[in-house]
C-alpha cells in the first residue's frame, strides 16, 4: 500500500487519518499544525507527538510537495518556478513581489484544454489535471524558499490550466488554503481566475468560500469573443454575464473582469464603450493586461497611448479599470506566458 500524501488531506482529513490510528483528535490537529501551518515534512521533527505516533506516521504517511527542479529571477523580482510531479511531468508557478505583497501564482492543470488564441499554456493542450496536493503543493514548495522573514500574502490561481475545469481539486485546495490549521490565508487574498464556465461558477456560488473571482473576459461582443476564446461558442457573453450577475458577492468586494490589450483587435475606443455597456449594472472592476508576447504568438501589444486611452475610456464612464503590467515577463513568468 503507497503511502498517503498528506498534503492531499483536509485539516479535517487528518484528524480522521490519526483517530484511524486510534489516537485522539487533538493529535491530528498537532499534525495537521506542522505539515500546514509551520511547513514541516519530517515527521522526527513533530516534537509534541509521541515517539510512536512519529514512527507509525513515518510507515504510513509522507509530505510530498512538487519538486522545485529550477527557478529563474526576473528583473522586477519576480520568480518563476518550475515544478517537477510525481510522474515527472512540470508544471510553473510565479511568486510576484510587489511592495508589501508577495503573491504566488499557482497552476491547477498540465497544460489547458481552452485553447485562447492569445495565451502560450493553451498551445500544450491539456495533460492532465493536478489534485489538490500538487495544487496545494506548490504554496508549500513557494514558501520553502523564501528567505527568513518572507511569507506570502496573496494567492492567486491564475497559472497553468482552468481551475472550474478541474472544479474538485480546486474546491479542496482552497479549503485547505483557507482552514486556520491550514495555510490560514484570509478568503479575501486569494483569487480564482476562470475563462467563464457557467456551470462552474454556479457550483462555486453555492460553495461559501466567499474567495475573489476574476473572469476572463478579452472582449465585449461574441464575435470577437469566440475568436478569442473557443469557450465562448458554447456559453456566449449574455450566459455568463447573467452568471456572474447572479455570482454572490460579500459586501465591498467587486468581481474582476481580464481583458487582454490586443493590438487591433479589442483595444478601440469603440471596443472600450461596449466593455462599458457590457458591465453596466455590475459590482466590477477591470484589470487591463497589455498582451504579453511570447515566440510564435500572432499578435501584438497596443502602443502605450492606446492602452492609456482605452483606461481612460472605462474610468470615464464610472468603472474601476487598473492595467496590469504583468511581472516576470522577461523570463517568460507573465500573463499567458506560462508553458512546460
Amino acid at each position: 500500500m503507497s503511502a498517503t500524501n498528506l498534503l492531499e488531506l483536509t485539516t479535517d482529513e487528518i484528524v480522521e487519518f490519526v483517530e484511524g490510528l486510534g489516537q485522539p483528535a487533538y493529535r491530528g490537529r498537532q499534525l495537521a499544525t506542522w505539515v500546514y501551518v509551520k511547513g514541516t515534512a519530517d515527521f522526527g521533527a513533530m516534537t509534541d507527538l509521541s515517539r510512536e505516533l512519529r514512527k507509525e506516521l513515518a510507515g504510513l504517511a509522507v509530505v510530498a510537495p512538487p519538486e522545485v527542479a529550477a527557478s529563474r529571477v526576473s528583473r522586477d523580482g519576480s520568480t518563476k518556478l518550475d515544478l517537477r510531479l510525481a510522474d515527472g511531468r512540470t508544471i510553473q508557478s510565479v511568486v510576484m513581489p510587489d511592495g508589501d505583497r508577495l503573491t504566488l501564482c499557482v497552476s491547477t492543470q498540465v497544460g489547458c484544454g481552452f485553447g485562447c488564441a492569445f495565451c502560450l499554456t493553451g498551445t500544450m493542450g491539456l495533460v492532465r489535471n493536478l489534485t489538490a496536493g500538487e495544487i496545494v503543493g506548490q504554496v508549500w514548495a513557494a514558501r520553502a524558499t523564501l528567505p527568513p522573514g518572507a511569507r506570502l500574502t496573496h494567492v492567486v490561481f491564475m497559472g497553468m490550466g482552468e481551475p472550474l475545469a478541474n472544479y474538485a481539486a480546486t474546491v479542496k485546495a482552497l479549503r485547505i488554503l483557507i482552514a486556520p490549521l491550514g495555510f490560514g490565508f484570509s478568503p479575501r487574498r486569494i483569487t480564482v481566475s476562470t475563462v467563464g464556465l457557467v456551470r462552474g461558477l454556479e457550483r462555486l456560488a453555492r460553495e461559501n468560500l466567499r474567495v475573489n473571482l476574476a473572469v476572463s473576459l478579452h472582449a465585449a461582443t461574441d464575435e470577437a469573443r469566440s475568436r478569442l476564446m473557443p469557450v465562448n461558442r458554447g456559453w456566449g457573453l449574455d450566459d455568463l454575464l447573467a452568471a456572474c450577475r447572479r455570482f454572490p458577492l460579500p459586501v465591498r468586494q467587486r468581481m474582476t473582469f481580464e481583458y487582454t490589450l490586443l493590438d487591433g483587435v479589442n483595444d478601440s475606443t469603440e471596443d472600450a464603450q461596449r466593455l462599458v455597456r457590457r458591465l453596466r449594472g455590475l459590482r466590477a472592476k477591470v484589470n487591463l493586461i497589455p498582451f504579453n508576447e511570447w515566440p510564435g504568438a500572432t499578435f501584438r501589444r497596443p502602443p502605450p497611448e492606446r492602452i492609456m486611452a482605452f483606461q481612460r475610456a472605462l474610468l470615464d464612464a464610472g468603472l474601476t479599470a487598473t492595467i496590469r503590467w504583468s511581472k516576470g515577463e522577461d523570463v517568460g513568468a507573465a500573463c499567458g506566458q506560462l508553458a512546460s
